[in-house]
């Protein structure tokens, strides 16, 4: 039951978004549901400060966004310490999509874990297998069921010690299955796969919940894309999963490289024996163009 809000500046934080109204969680355990603009830029995870009638927004220590296919940019969660990507064995995300959200939230300096859901669903160790040999150990990774329960003892335990995460994932990999697991009594609505194996978009809105276990967990809507925001096309490289592990053991001749065509390249080198994949450095350099496109209309090119 809320309990009437006293007058005052009060501080808290945005942890439901209705599209044209916030529930507050202030720090003394009152909660409020106010009216904002529809594009008021306010986001779950906001530290946010209630005065009056009047809502600020306070800073930001960290901000997850991403490009919908028109364009624009969509913020999705603020103030977060962890996300995780969620997979399945149906229905299949595309390699891109995941390469593209570890960008995203490893520039937002904001920890990326991977998540195998459905664990109960044969097809499953395979996939936690090959996502091991894709992206190796530079960030965890743990098999889960929101099923049957297992694996959600060591995801509690990660989410415990990283602080405020977010689930992220393509529709139909069961984020809400996962965020009913975790939180029992919860009741998110959980949709079932259409034919074709593709998922129904069950989350229209984004949600924050404390966990019983530590830490805090955010639900956001499913998107079967996602583009990187605010990242420059130089820094790409430092930032692209296969990328930076190689860059890090040695540099390229130019400081500038972009590994195209440049001399002295080792992501070139790498791609030449082996070490690299022709399929990743074409995500790359995809991804590299779409950046470089991006700042070219920003100057007005």
């Amino acid at each position: 039951m809320t309990m009437p809000v006293p007058p005052g500046r009060r501080h808290g934080r945005i942890v439901r978004h209705y599209g044209v109204e916030v529930r507050l969680a202030f720090d003394d355990g009152d909660f409020l549901t106010v009216r904002v603009k529809r594009n008021s830029g306010h986001v779950v995870g906001d530290r946010v400060c209630w005065h009056g009638d009047r809502l600020e927004r306070l800073e930001r220590r960290t901000l997850l966004q991403r490009q919908d296919p028109f364009g624009k940019v969509r913020s999705l969660a603020a103030n977060l310490d962890g996300l995780g990507i969620v997979l399945a064995p149906q229905p299949t995300t595309p390699v891109a999509f995941i390469e593209r959200v570890l960008v995203a939230a490893r520039s937002a300096a904001i920890a990326p874990f991977l998540l195998v859901n459905k664990a109960d669903l044969a097809g499953s160790a395979v996939l936690a297998q090959q996502l091991r040999q894709q992206f190796g150990d530079t960030q965890p990774l743990l098999l889960v069921s929101a099923l049957s329960g297992a694996g959600l003892t060591p995801l509690r335990d990660l989410l415990a010690t990283l602080g405020c995460c977010a689930l992220a994932g393509q529709s139909g990999v069961g984020k809400s299955a996962l965020l009913n697991a975790l939180c029992p009594g919860l009741d998110l609505q959980v949709g079932e796969l259409a034919e074709g194996g593709q998922g129904g978009h069950t989350s229209s809105v984004s949600t924050l919940v404390d966990l019983a276990s530590g830490g805090s967990l955010i639900d956001t809507p499913g998107f079967r894309d996602f583009a990187p925001v605010q990242i420059a096309s130089a820094e790409l490289p430092g930032w692209f999963p296969g990328f930076a592990e190689l860059l890090h053991q040695r540099a390229c001749r130019f400081r500038d490289c972009r590994h195209r065509q440049e001399p002295g390249c080792v992501i070139r080198q790498a791609l030449a024996d082996g070490s690299l994949s022709a399929e990743r450095y074409g995500r790359y350099l995809a991804l590299l163009d779409e950046l470089e496109a991006a700042e070219q209309r920003q100057r007005g090119w």
